[in-house]
């Protein structure tokens, strides 16, 4: 068996307390059932916990301070064949060696899909 996937994704929304970013619910991220995997709505959370962590920094290979993840915490309550998914990211705890993100994703509706708490140490 051979699968390919793709993720794609937007930051919509940036500040110092708070990312929002949208990610459709299409082919590539899709499960065997038509629903996007798992890993994907992971991902995206994490990505977008981590856009937030790092701050208006440039993210590149090598870079400094890169806000490392060191536990991931996700509740998935909820799925979805299409639409966007939108995940909101804001700081529980913002420091400066320990920075914890909760990030909310969200689908049709403002429907819950997942509730993910992170936390970051710069690496």
């Amino acid at each position: 068996m051979h699968v390919n996937g793709n993720i794609q994704f937007s930051i919509i929304e940036q500040s110092a307390d708070k990312v929002v970013g949208e990610m459709p619910v299409q082919a590539g991220i899709l499960n065997p059932f038509g629903t996007a995997h798992a890993g994907a709505t992971l991902w995206f959370a994490d990505v977008c916990a981590t856009v937030l962590a790092f701050g208006g920094a440039k993210m590149e290979p090598g870079v400094a301070g890169f806000p490392l993840a060191i536990s991931l915490d996700a509740k998935l309550l909820g799925n979805q064949k299409d639409g966007v998914f939108r995940a909101t990211s804001v700081y529980v705890k913002k420091g400066k060696r320990l920075s914890v993100v909760r990030t909310t994703v969200t689908g049709n509706d403002g429907r819950l899909i997942a509730d993910v708490t992170t936390s970051h140490v710069p690496a």
